[in-house]
């Protein structure tokens, strides 16, 4: 007997971060317009996820779209070994564009993990360069994320992580306390004594500070003082090591700054992209890097060895210059701000309920941290009841919605995070 599309689902493929052998049934999504994704049975729910904080424009945007088809009718993908075409080189200039001045070198990958594999790269064949082999070490932070890749998952926490399961095979690296100091805050005094000390006893062995700017993201949502980030500057520089900002979840606009990094007033030698770059498009990370860094790496004929076959794919590209363009053309931080006000404004009620631990909101960003656990099954149903599609992930219920999303739907969305924080209160009876 034929399967149906649903059963093929459920016994034959494999979910992130779920079981293959006990699945649950997964919403079909049908299409998506704006930010509304239509469901097999035609119902509408609004997206409070941006898929994975990626879809910045809402879907199927004109611009977008258009962007795909002229691309194609020229060419899907021609190798970047040895050849260049115009979508690289256009995405290159504004890139540099919108990033600090000291950005020189772009470096194309093909997710946002694997442009974390090339920053660690780039640090460790720079310190090799420059005669500092011993200089084999990261530092990293608790409750960081980087990607599920072997070195990414190597500057991941270790212990609350994901990744704990692989830690006897994982590259050996060191972990800072996760920055404690609220964002608001001016002082990061002891955040930054902990990295020093560590720093102290083993910068001889440490090739890179890597970070997640102001927000650090599957680690726990978590919002930290860019003061903290000045002063790992300032570290970095003292002890001779390079500084990586995983920017990946951060960069184009979602903290209501173009990078995260901007909200500091520093720069790292390395910086990761990904996620929002191509709209949500199409998937496409870049590592960026400056003059220091690159010719130290090629100073003895040397060059960076890396080369994934889908570097610079030219559709992705395409749809990535669309984006940015609309970024550029229009603004979206008066936007982000009225989204981050009324996150702020109507996630407070949520503090009243007994199982919520706190809520927070940083632009685009908005937080409800519970002190138990989500039970999945009962949230998703949930939202779903609710018309919007959510999905929590430990203790923390979060949305990071397109950047178009209006009032009312934006309203419809935390009015369902306090409907399922309820729920999930009497669920603990």
């Amino acid at each position: 007997m034929l399967k149906t599309d649903t059963q093929i689902d459920q016994t034959h493929i494999w979910h992130p971060y779920e079981s293959v052998l006990h699945p649950y049934k997964h919403p079909l999504v049908k299409s998506a317009k704006g930010v509304y994704l239509e469901l097999e049975e035609g119902k509408m729910v609004i997206d409070g996820m941006s898929s994975w904080w990626s879809v910045i424009h809402g879907y199927n945007h004109p611009r977008l779209n258009e962007a795909l088809r002229n691309q194609m009718e020229k060419m899907s993908h021609v190798m970047f070994g040895g050849l260049t075409h115009e979508s690289a080189i256009e995405l290159t200039k504004k890139l540099l564009t919108l990033l600090d001045d000291s950005f020189e070198y772009v470096f194309f990958a093909d997710s946002g993990s694997v442009s974390v594999e090339v920053a660690l790269k780039m640090a460790l064949q720079y310190q090799v360069e420059r005669g500092k082999k011993e200089k084999s070490k990261f530092l990293s932070f608790e409750r960081g994320y980087h990607g599920d890749t072997f070195g990414a998952m190597s500057v991941c926490d270790p212990v609350t992580g994901m990744h704990s399961l692989f830690s006897d095979v994982l590259h050996k690296n060191f972990f800072a306390p996760a920055p404690k100091s609220e964002f608001t805050s001016n002082d990061a005094t002891k955040d930054l004594e902990a990295v020093e000390a560590i720093l102290q006893e083993h910068a001889n062995e440490i090739a890179a500070i890597i970070i997640e700017p102001v927000v650090q993201g599957a680690g726990g949502m978590r919002f930290y003082s860019p003061v903290f980030l000045q002063g790992l500057r300032e570290l970095a520089n003292r002890y001779d090591t390079l500084l990586i900002f995983d920017e990946i979840a951060t960069g184009f606009g979602r903290t209501g700054r173009m990078f995260a990094y901007e909200h500091a007033g520093v720069v790292p030698d390395i910086i990761t992209l990904g996620k929002a770059i191509t709209g949500g498009y199409m998937t496409l990370g870049a590592t960026v890097t400056n003059q220091k860094v690159a010719q130290m790496i090629e100073q003895n004929g040397n060059v960076l060895m890396h080369g994934p076959t889908f570097m610079a794919n030219p559709l992705a590209c395409s749809v990535a210059n669309a984006s940015l363009e609309l970024l550029m053309q229009n603004p979206p931080f008066a936007k982000i701000e009225k989204i981050q006000n009324q996150l702020k404004t109507e996630l407070a009620k949520c503090e009243a309920l007994p199982n919520v631990k706190e809520v927070r909101t940083l632009g685009a960003i908005g937080v409800v941290e519970l002190t138990h656990r989500v039970d999945m099954k009962t949230a998703t149903q949930s939202f779903l009841e609710n018309g919007v599609w959510v999905r929590p992930f430990m203790n923390l219920i979060y949305i990071m919605p397109p950047f178009i999303i209006e009032e009312e739907e934006l309203r419809a969305l935390t009015d369902a995070i306090y409907k399922t924080a309820k729920l999930l209160q009497k669920s603990l009876k």
